[in-house]
């Protein structure tokens, strides 16, 4: 990885095996493949798809629906290999991909910070230390002992970016959740993503919102179809993908 680097993307491609026909149930499956008529398709979610991201750097990840942005953060996040090409990824990693992804509903927020803590790898002693800032930025107060089924979108979108950030992530990786929310959170939530940049760290930040990319982000991945259709600075980028 070249110095300065904490994310390197080299020529990766993410492939995914689906079935062509459409199963109505178990039976029908099993009588397809008896038959050989159960044809497998390849997708390829994502192709020859190259970048960098230097520390103190904020990449925003831009496209359709469809484009690959999701798959992208699963791969930065090591939660998937790519099937083809490299990522290297030099330091701790705080995702936030889905809303409450991880969340027990009938346990209490307190229960569940201690156990997506555990997720992240964090010693029991560690997430102690943490647990009244996490509290205090969610603004759960008393509903941080109810079960999470109780709580709105809105409280589990607070809670779970509150155990995200307060981490203290080198790369923090964020897709499409920061909508949800009221506006003072929001705006508070997106102070402390400028934070983390500030603390020479980096940010990938996946959004259909412009102004969201624009406030946040210094350049910008560009994906159509699962390739790369244009990368650099935020304003150039992001102006030829509103021109479509």
């Amino acid at each position: 990885m070249k110095d300065g680097n904490i994310i390197e993307a080299r020529d990766i491609g993410m492939l995914y095996r689906v079935h062509k026909s459409r199963r109505h149930s178990l039976r029908e499956a099993l009588f397809r493949s008896l038959l050989g008529r159960d044809e497998l398709v390849e997708v390829w979610a994502l192709k020859n798809v190259s970048f960098e991201v230097g520390r103190g750097e904020s990449l925003g990840i831009i496209g359709d629906n469809g484009a690959g942005k999701s798959t992208l953060c699963l791969l930065l996040s090591r939660i998937m290999d790519p099937t083809a090409g490299e990522v290297d990824v030099a330091g701790r990693v705080s995702a936030l991909l889905t809303i409450g992804a991880g969340f027990q509903s009938d346990l209490t927020g307190r229960d569940n910070i201690f156990l997506n803590g555990v997720y992240m790898g964090f010693a029991t002693d560690e997430i102690r230390s943490r647990f009244d800032e996490i509290v205090e930025f969610s603004e759960l107060g008393e509903f941080i002992d109810m079960p999470v089924r109780t709580y709105s979108s809105g409280m589990r979108a607070r809670l779970a970016f509150s155990i995200a950030a307060s981490v203290r992530p080198e790369i923090l990786i964020i897709d499409e959740v920061m909508g949800v929310g009221d506006r003072k959170f929001r705006k508070k939530s997106q102070a402390r993503m400028k934070e983390i940049i500030g603390e020479s760290k980096a940010l990938v930040v996946v959004s259909h919102s412009m102004a969201t990319i624009r406030d946040l982000c210094s350049r910008v991945v560009w994906l159509e179809k699962g390739k790369l259709a244009a990368q650099g600075p935020v304003d150039e980028i992001v102006a030829k993908y509103e021109a479509r």
